[in-house]
């Protein structure tokens, strides 16, 4: 959503959260976009590019622009394109890899890659030792900025040692602070009612990570001294904690003090607070302490607003504590020590001449941090980077990591999905887009559902995806018989089931839905519950024939491989089974015949998918071949005289001999080969796949037999079929399912792309 701009004057752009989002670097950025605003009133207008964390977005101020949200790529891009034509003279991002979508927040360069103004980052993290995709990602927004702003000394001997930026790019400024008097602390304390009481604080967003239990642990001892000191911890819960364990950190921590004795002494304020009211808070306070557990934290803006309010400051020995608490600032305790803690709080309650110093210490390094002097430097380095010639990489920027065919996909939209799901899980049928209550569910289906759900909840953290989530888990919770280690596949509306036990190929699918669930998921309780029925469901698999049934297994087993490689089990079974559909091929196959049965039937592509899948993670070379050159055929066979996909149709099939059946053709053949395309991309690394697995997609978007589109825009559903003079107008699970997996595969692959275009862009240089 995009604002229009009136004035005449040139634009700064800033890229990030935004109040009131309840964010570190939301609150940064207001404070510093506004500094800059005021400093640069008569010459530039400052906007916002704000990022959205919740689908509904925020009630924004006028000064954001336009935004964008977190998980969906094409704002991004969009965002650029708005950007370029906008009046925008420079834009200044703020960069932190959690609050851009994608892996290590890969989607951000969507949006730098396309853009045509001088670029300025403030690096809020810098890591010493990132990841592989961290590291691809702050390198590629480094080589687009014109300047990379650090808080930090240390930061700079990072970027130039593990990242490889040029030190005459990199610019250091001081976090910024509000510019406040140096007063007494008892001025502030009746108004947080602490009037005589000695004030130990903590504020911040809560998270585990916060180290505040070890503070708690060190109170005993203070307040044996002190009977009326007070610790007051600060802060709402961090909304992606509270998210994934609610309240569970917070709650644990009223527990300790309780056990402890100190519930007395400990003040617990569970809200957001506001800059004014926080600076007062910390002007009342007699030591403020910061128990970070680990030192990677390049940059605390609670531990730079402490020192610019002349707070006595106890720290763990994080990269920022440091360097802000050096020469006498503050005291620096080892991580995880109460009692270290414990020494140094009484220390400073019990001198007052030494705390005294200290505060006047950090409050007179504090001052060039005020945000006045800071938006000077910001707004000097944001005007050199606009006399600086843009990156020549930038506006003509080869591409040496095939891309996809068109960067554009639609929008995933779960409206059909909802629609489909009850309180039992996913109905099979529908009449249109009316769910048909008649033909009950099955466990097929709903492993699929759980398969999007999954899938989905990991690209986007859209927690509204939980309750059916939870549906289709449940589903086949309950159809799996414990006994037999079987599922149940068809259910009643009524939920009795319909069989005895179910054909092999549905449990094939169970077994792929839990173990993408397991892979996937991020609460413990989803993953204990789906690794719990994968397990039981998974030795059944000894009795199958059906070698459809043992690619789907494979895909799953794969799949939760990947969340827990060193399950011994899970891979003997891996190995068994990939062994019998080779075997299966080698078999069956023959020069004019690639193929391991004498007819070609459905969910056909599964099967060389399996193949690669296992031949990559065995090291099965031979297996690679073989699943290759088969969906090398399937691909040959089902494509038209205009090139587009032509899937084999169920009336008839494509007996070996025989004529191919041109209809009715189904949405989950297209999928099965958007998803084997894509695996033998990942295996292969070879750009002829990934347009394959475009071709495939664009079938569901009308480039088929009938130059129809099965998609439909209007519900966010999938038609059933192709007939030879029109499409099945309903939009049942399956077909709907098959859309929803291959949109997500499709934007996966998508990601993946950005990544391998920062090394490839390496490359390039080299």
């Amino acid at each position: 959503m995009a604002r229009k701009d009136t004035s005449d004057k040139r634009g700064i752009f800033f890229i990030a959260d935004y109040v009131p989002r309840q964010c570190g670097i939301a609150t940064f950025t207001h404070e510093l976009s506004s500094a800059v605003a005021r400093r640069a009133a008569k010459k530039y207008r400052c906007g916002i590019v704000a990022i959205n964390d919740v689908p509904e977005g925020y009630r924004y101020e006028d000064v954001v622009r336009f935004e964008i949200r977190e998980a969906a790529q094409s704002d991004y891009r969009q965002a650029a394109a708005f950007i370029n034509t906008s009046e925008a003279a420079v834009v200044c991002l703020q960069h932190e890899y959690g609050i851009f979508g994608g892996p290590a927040g890969s989607h951000i360069l969507a949006l730098l890659r396309r853009l045509r103004r001088p670029l300025v980052t403030t690096l809020h993290t810098v890591l010493k030792e990132p990841t592989e995709d961290q590291k691809r990602v702050l390198t590629d927004v480094c080589e687009l900025s014109s300047k990379v702003v650090v808080m930090a000394h240390r930061a700079v001997e990072f970027l130039k040692d593990v990242y490889k930026v040029p030190s005459e790019r990199i610019a250091v400024v001081p976090h910024g602070i509000p510019n406040v008097p140096f007063v007494d602390p008892a001025f502030y304390k009746d108004k947080f009612g602490v009037e005589g009481r000695e004030l130990i604080l903590t504020f911040g967003l809560l998270s585990p990570g916060k180290g505040i239990e070890y503070v708690i642990r060190a109170l005993p001892e203070v307040v044996k001294k002190h009977p009326d000191a007070a610790y007051m911890i600060v802060g709402a819960t961090h909304p992606h904690v509270r998210r994934l364990g609610g309240e569970e950190y917070r709650t644990g921590l009223i527990r300790l003090s309780r056990e402890l004795g100190v519930e007395r002494n400990v003040i617990f304020v569970n809200r957001f607070v506001e800059m004014s009211e926080l600076t007062e808070l910390l002007c009342a306070t007699d030591v403020y302490v910061t128990p970070y557990l680990s030192e990677s934290q390049i940059v605390s803006g609670t531990l730079a607003y402490a020192l610019g309010t002349g707070n006595a400051v106890i720290s763990s020995p994080y990269w920022y504590a440091q360097e802000a608490l050096a020469d006498g600032r503050g005291r620096l305790v080892p991580f995880r020590d109460a009692q270290a803690i414990s020494e140094h709080l009484l220390d400073l309650l019990e001198h007052d001449l030494e705390r005294n110093t200290m505060r006047k210490r950090a409050y007179q390094f504090s001052r060039d941090m005020v945000w006045d002097e800071v938006s000077k430097q910001y707004l000097r380095i944001l005007e050199e980077a606009q006399s600086s010639p843009i990156n020549p990489f930038l506006v003509v920027r080869p591409t040496i990591s095939p891309p996809l065919p068109s960067d554009e996909l639609p929008e995933f939209d779960l409206r059909q999905l909802r629609v489909l799901t009850d309180d039992t899980g996913i109905l099979q049928h529908a009449v249109f887009a009316t769910p048909n209550l008649r033909y009950g569910y099955t466990t097929d289906d709903n492993a699929r559902a759980l398969i999007v759900a999954a899938t989905y909840w990991a690209q986007t953290s859209d927690a509204t995806i939980l309750p059916p989530l939870h549906r289709y888990l449940s589903f086949l919770s309950y159809a799996l018989d414990q006994e037999t280690g079987r599922f149940h596949n068809i259910m009643n509306y009524d939920r009795t089931w319909a069989d005895a036990f179910g054909s092999e190929d549905s449990h094939g699918r169970a077994m792929w839905g839990l173990g993408m669930c397991a892979a996937m998921c991020k609460q413990e309780p989803i993953v204990g519950l789906a690794t719990r029925l994968f397990e039981r469901a998974l030795s059944a698999v000894d009795t199958f024939v059906s070698p459809r049934a043992w690619a789907f297994a494979i895909v799953g087993i794969h799949a939760y491989l990947q969340r827990f490689s060193g399950d011994s089990e899970a891979r003997r079974w891996r190995a068994v089974l990939a062994e019998r559909l080779f075997k299966l091929f080698v078999d069956h196959m023959r020069d004019d015949w690639p193929w391991c049965e004498d007819v070609v039937t459905y969910a056909n592509a599964k099967l060389p998918h399996a193949l690669l899948m296992s031949g990559k993670w065995m090291f099965r070379s031979e297996m690679i071949e073989v699943g290759e050159r088969a969906l090398r055929w399937l691909l040959e066979i089902q494509t038209n005289s205009a090139g587009h996909l032509s899937v084999i149709g169920t009336e008839g099939w494509f007996p070996k001999g025989g004529e191919r059946a041109r209809f009715d053709q189904q949405p989950i053949e297209a999928h099965a080969l958007i998803h084997a395309a894509i695996e033998a991309y990942n295996v292969t690394n070879q750009s002829y796949w990934l347009d394959q697995a475009r071709r495939c997609f664009n079938w569901f978007l009308g480039d088929n037999d009938i130059q129809t589109p099965l998609y439909d825009f209007t519900t966010g559903g999938c038609r059933d079929a192709i007939h030879p003079d029109r499409v099945n107008s309903n939009q049942g699970a399956e077909s709907t399912l098959a859309w929803l997996m291959s949109l997500l595969l499709m934007q996966e692959i998508q990601t993946q792309q950005t990544l391998s275009q920062a090394a490839a862009d390496k490359s390039i240089e080299s």
